[in-house]
């Protein structure tokens, strides 16, 4: 025997609107909180840092180590991966260390010096040294992807 439920309907012509909530009836109910959004808005924002670790003077560095190009590919040292860091100190003195595709490179003994002439005029860098070494050796994984595309290596 299953019995369907019974519901009980009532028809009506209208409904009252509910109450509206409103300030005035609030007040006195509720204390009010430190607000943290205004301490936040009141700080002032950074700057931007000039020298170290993703500095505006180690991007500007970058950007003129990616003018020098090697002779012999046709793609910056920089996207060819023989620059192996750069960095800066807060008073402009700029370490370039880097390698060369191989230590028998006609350029081994030209490439240092221009990278230091290059790095030495960015202005802002006081003191420039090039640091190069051959441990990790260079090889093609150290390249960049737009420089694998521009020797249709990709």
């Amino acid at each position: 025997m299953n019995e369907e439920p019974k519901f009980q309907v009532e028809e009506v012509e209208s409904v009252e609107a509910p109450a509206k909530a409103r300030v005035e009836d609030a007040r006195g109910t509720f204390e009010r909180k430190r607000d943290y959004l205004e301490g936040f808005l009141s700080q002032k924002p950074e700057a931007d840092p000039v020298a170290g670790e993703g500095g505006a003077l180690q991007a500007a560095i970058v950007e003129a180590l990616k003018e020098i190009y090697d002779p012999e590919i046709p793609v910056n040292i920089y996207d060819l991966g023989l620059i192996y860091g750069v960095e800066v100190t807060d008073d402009g003195h700029a370490a370039v260390t880097m390698t060369l595709t191989t230590p028998h490179c006609p350029v081994a003994e030209s490439m240092p010096a221009e990278v230091e002439l290059r790095v030495g005029s960015v202005p802002g860098v006081g003191h420039a040294e090039v640091n190069l070494v051959w441990d990790p050796a260079w090889d093609p994984s150290k390249m960049t992807d737009e420089a694998k595309l521009e020797l249709g290596m990709l």
